[in-house]
């Protein structure tokens, strides 16, 4: 990293609180000499100590220079010209398999019986609805246009609703854990654990989502990713050196962050170190690569997801979703 820059002025970058963001808050990150970065602490659904709505107050009101932002609302933002590029590090990723909800009476247990039921979501577009819908064709066969897909928040970039889809919007404060357990929806598919979720009545629609992971990762070959890091290019185009920089200091955090699960202790959880190493013996030490070349085709997959439910009107490489300086990495 750049020891030493630069910048025409303050830079801020709005992120979430995760282990691996740490270090930006706590000052064990190291900052090149000459960057005034601003460091805030905003959630997206919940309101963490900078605010929430964080996608939003990035891509359609660029309140920050760079933030973490929703893989899915980037891709169409990117497909529809506007001015920002991408860092190739990944703050957040998930499993479909278990983020997959259902009410035990409903005697679903894989994602191939969903056809033709009345499937929950967040919103159309948020990344774990864009890669549980893509998943669900792709990996089960399920006619995606058979589902009545009930929606609860707006859209955060927007766009027309495909032709042959059933999408049905109910209110943004409507709770889609009550809606599962009332039977209003059959499924439901959330980023977040839903708020009646017992694992018994309310459960993942997999007995062995663990398993549905490890097959699917082994499958597949990588984690799928849930965010990535934007920047405006005007920001850019006053400060070219600062996507390395930020790429470097992403970097530099994960690094931090891998070490304080070598303390049995650090976490709440009982078990988290043994966790950690069963998740090693079957799917290696780094499910969270970062740069480019690592994430290429795990980006390429979610594209081609996004262009088949009516996101973006084209695919396009990975590539063009990133600053040119970090195509390399």
């Amino acid at each position: 990293m750049c020891n030493d820059t630069r910048m025409s002025s303050p830079i801020s970058l709005a992120i979430d609180r995760y282990d691996r963001h740490f270090p930006f808050f706590d000052g064990t990150i190291q900052v090149p000499n000459g960057l005034d970065l601003n460091v805030l602490q905003v959630g997206e659904t919940t309101a963490l100590r900078d605010g929430a709505h964080r996608h939003k107050r990035m891509l359609r009101e660029m309140e920050f220079d760079a933030a973490e932002v929703s893989l899915s609302s980037f891709v169409m933002a990117k497909a529809r010209g506007l001015s920002f590029s991408g860092i190739p590090v990944f703050p957040r990723r998930l499993f479909s398999q278990t983020q997959i909800y259902v009410h035990d009476k409903t005697g679903l247990h894989d994602p191939s019986q969903l056809s033709g039921k009345r499937v929950g979501l967040q919103s159309f577009q948020t990344t774990l609805a864009v890669l549980a819908k893509g998943d669900t064709a792709n990996e089960y066969g399920v006619d995606l246009e058979s589902i009545n897909w009930v929606v609860r928040s707006g859209e955060t970039i927007s766009f027309d609703t495909p032709k042959g889809w059933k999408i049905e919007y109910v209110s943004h404060d409507t709770d889609l854990g009550d809606m599962l357990s009332e039977g209003i929806i059959d499924a439901l598919f959330l980023s977040r654990v839903p708020s009646t979720f017992d694992g018994r009545t309310i459960r993942r629609i997999y007995e062995d989502p663990k398993a549905a992971c490890v097959n699917y990762y082994k499958k597949n070959g990588y984690f799928p990713i849930m965010h990535i890091v934007a920047i405006q290019d005007k920001v850019v185009e006053l400060n070219p050196e600062l996507p390395r920089i930020l790429f470097g200091m992403f970097k530099q955090a994960k690094e931090i962050a891998d070490q304080y699960r070598d303390d049995p202790g650090w976490s709440q959880l009982a078990w988290g170190r043994m966790a950690l190493d069963e998740q090693a013996t079957q799917m290696g030490t780094d499910l969270w690569p970062i740069g480019f070349s690592d994430n290429a085709a795990n980006i390429e997959r979610f594209i081609r997801y996004s262009h088949e439910q009516g996101l973006i009107s084209s695919r396009f490489p990975a590539s063009d979703l990133f600053h040119p300086s970090l195509l390399n990495t």
